[in-house]
């Protein structure tokens, strides 16, 4: 459907093109300038909204093809379904918005109003305002989510609008003398909802049309009275559907929300993608092979927050003795008191140089890696299984990966993810500090399944030479590996000679968390002779299981 709807001129009854819900003014008169509406027609838009909120629905609707073809199809049973549209759009999209009195429509959109002012009553649209208000794609969903339920109810009140445009057409062939349909449904006692204390459906008395109708106003008036009665008929069911629309739209904007959040892409990430990317991109997110683990990849990602709020810098901690050192801050009092005497300061200055002074030493919670993160992540066939509550090894594995990378964001260092299987299948993904972390790539990443075998050489060497081109490049060591797998392999005599000397010269740590308890765990395995920590996860359900990597990381 093109981005102009057409709406009958009253004036002559020829067609005009007026963009899609964009004639919230008053309709042309049937007599006098055209240029110089007549309050009495009405208006068509029964949201009140400014300028730049309409203008928002305009551009929102010409970037979407889902809200045109919608538009399309209710058109075909709807002749005002763009103003509906835009009207559902406006209620979601404001954070209070005001819908007109029945008296300042136009006859032929009181239904529209009716639909509207019950959608913004709803006791759901306070939940559903919350993820759109401000928000252009969100509330273009919340509208597409409502479609169902607006299509069902256009159905049910096509008669009540058919007599709706039968009052209007009497109405302009009066002479705009005959009472409008609200002010007659009042003076009838008809109420089509429950008063309009805050947008809620209801009546207020007509203005400009409660005298006697001249000659010729007794059919518009009865067409009018006819109007307000089907329209009566027709507010219990509108009502339903609409708390039913709202109901569906809340659950669907919320869903896509907590999916946005899950996977890491950030509000403002959001508000500054094109509205056809954003559609895409949660498209992707909901059909992606991971999409029904969004959920604990939320978790992940949550508890991984709460570890780093936990981390202290250079904290002491508990005193378990004394070592040696060169920390002036730890150093013991006696150290101290040889600065007292001049002849012993050169042999303070002399151990403090060497690293010998007597220090306290304490455990604490510090943070010690300063290069990369590094996740190497198995994704060979045995990833696939399931583990407890149905949660696949590669799942964990993945979601652990992911919070990984906010963890190297979040302390601005560099992540590389490096998914692995054989020895001739690996996938390096490079995520800058300095620079963005695209959505689509951190999704790419997630999705990536190499299968086949395992090897630990190719992606530890993977890792050691991206260390190495970061230390020979920026001089920053002490980078962090960590190898996630699910199965044991062995490493070649020269190998392992090479990945000594390469942890000595960068500094570097590699941490190791074997999925789903397999043998790589067993004392004297390749695993544990590498890694300088490493842990089992059995319980795949529970992501607390790696909780202290991320104060330590």
């Amino acid at each position: 459907m093109a981005d102009a709807t057409r709406t009958p001129d009253t004036a002559g009854g020829a067609d005009r093109a007026v963009p899609p819900g964009t004639a919230s003014a008053p309709a042309t008169p049937a007599t006098g300038r055209p240029d110089r509406p007549d309050p009495l027609a009405g208006h068509t838009g029964a949201v009140a909204a400014h300028p730049y909120d309409r203008m928002a629905w305009r551009d929102t609707y010409a970037q979407s093809a889902a809200l045109r073809e919608l538009d399309a199809e209710l058109g075909a049973r709807h002749a005002h379904a763009a103003d509906l549209l835009a009207d559902a759009f406006l209620a979601a999209y404001l954070a209070a918005p005001r819908v007109r009195e029945p008296a300042e429509m136009a006859p032929s959109r009181l239904l529209n109003r009716q639909v509207v002012a019950e959608l913004a009553a709803s006791p759901e649209s306070a939940a559903l305002r919350r993820e759109t208000v401000g928000d252009p794609y969100a509330a273009a969903l919340a509208v597409l989510a409502q479609a169902a339920a607006l299509r069902l109810l256009l159905e049910r009140t096509a008669r009540a609008q058919r007599a709706a445009e039968r009052a209007e057409a009497a109405r302009g062939d009066a002479g705009h003398s005959a009472p409008t349909v609200a002010g007659t449904a009042q003076r009838g006692g008809a109420t089509a909802g429950p008063p309009q204390a805050a947008g809620a459906a209801g009546g207020a008395p007509a203005v400009g049309a409660a005298g006697s109708a001249p000659a010729g106003g007794e059919a518009a008036r009865r067409a009018a009275a006819a109007a307000a009665q089907a329209l009566e008929a027709a507010a219990p069911g509108i009502r339903a559907a609409a708390r039913t629309a709202t109901a569906q739209a809340a659950r669907v904007t919320r869903e896509e929300a907590a999916l946005t959040r899950a996977w890491g892409v950030g509000h403002g990430e959001l508000e500054r993608m094109p509205y056809e990317q954003r559609a895409g991109l949660a498209e992707r997110l909901r059909t992606s092979r991971l999409a029904r683990w969004a959920e604990l990849i939320g978790r992940f990602r949550q508890m991984a927050d709460g570890e780093r709020a936990r981390k202290v810098e250079h904290a002491n901690g508990e005193l378990i003795g004394v070592t040696l050192g060169d920390d002036l801050s730890r150093v013991l009092p006696s150290e101290l008191a040889h600065l007292g005497l001049p002849e012993l300061r050169a042999v303070f200055a002399a151990r403090y140089a060497a690293g010998e002074l007597m220090l306290y030493d304490s455990r604490g919670e510090q943070t010690t890696g300063r290069g990369a993160v590094v996740a190497c992540v198995d994704t060979s066939h045995s990833m696939y299984e399931e583990g407890p509550g149905g949660i696949t090894r590669e799942a964990w594995s993945k979601a652990c990966a992911l919070a990984l990378l906010d963890q190297a964001r979040h302390a601005r260092r560099d992540f590389v993810g490096i998914l692995f299987s054989a020895a001739d299948k690996l996938r390096v993904f490079r995520f800058p500090a300095d620079r963005p972390a695209p959505a689509e790539r951190v999704l790419e990443f997630a999705e990536t399944f190499l299968g086949g075998g395992t090897s630990y050489q190719a992606p530890l060497s993977a890792a050691t030479d991206l260390l190495a081109e970061e230390f020979d490049a920026a001089a920053r060591g002490r980078g962090d590996i960590v190898l996630i797998t699910d199965d044991e392999c062995g490493v070649s005599e020269e190998w392992t000679r090479h990945w000594r000397e390469a942890r000595h010269r960068l500094g570097f740590r590699l941490f190791g968390l074997a999925v789903g308890a397999p043998p790589a765990t067993a004392p004297g395995s390749v695993l544990e002779a590498l890694c300088d920590n490493l842990r089992s996860i059995e319980d795949l359900t529970d992501v607390r299981a790696a909780a202290d990597l991320f104060r330590l990381i």
